[in-house]
């Protein structure tokens, strides 16, 4: 669900409670793993920028929450999100007991990892992150 907000302190507000505490929880990982985080509304939802790359994001959907990541990411780490619902980018849950903290945590700090070595570079042409750095360089 896009969100009409323009600030990620007004998504947060705007939420039910029990979702606000939850995606709350994953912002102040993000801020702990990345103090020099920047956050901002992109494609209508909670967007952290690190370097002035997109590496993680979230959302509350209708029927679930939402966080965005890496694809790259994403497959190195699906192994560890047991059961729960994921996409090629995206990993899907209910509530913030069935998200692994300890595995998103890492997925924060992997993205992280794949910008400074410049493994990751955003593309708004093909809205994926996945090889965009070695083409980019062909």
């Amino acid at each position: 669900m896009v969100s009409k907000e323009k600030t990620v302190a007004g998504y947060l507000k705007s939420l039910p409670e029990d979702r606000r505490k939850a995606l709350a929880r994953i912002r102040a990982v993000v801020r702990r793993v990345i103090p020099q985080v920047t956050e901002r509304m992109f494609y209508g939802m909670p967007c952290c920028f690190w370097r002035g790359q997109p590496v993680f994001a979230f959302a509350s959907q209708v029927q679930y929450m939402s966080l965005y990541v890496d694809p790259v990411v994403m497959k190195e780490f699906k192994p560890r999100l047991g059961k729960l619902n994921c996409g090629k980018c995206c990993i899907r849950f209910r509530k913030l007991e069935d998200l692994p903290m300890d595995v998103a945590e890492g997925m924060v700090r992997r993205a992280v990892q794949r910008v400074r070595s410049g493994e990751y570079v955003y593309s708004t042409h093909t809205k994926t992150a996945a090889g965009t750095a070695k083409r980019a360089r062909a």
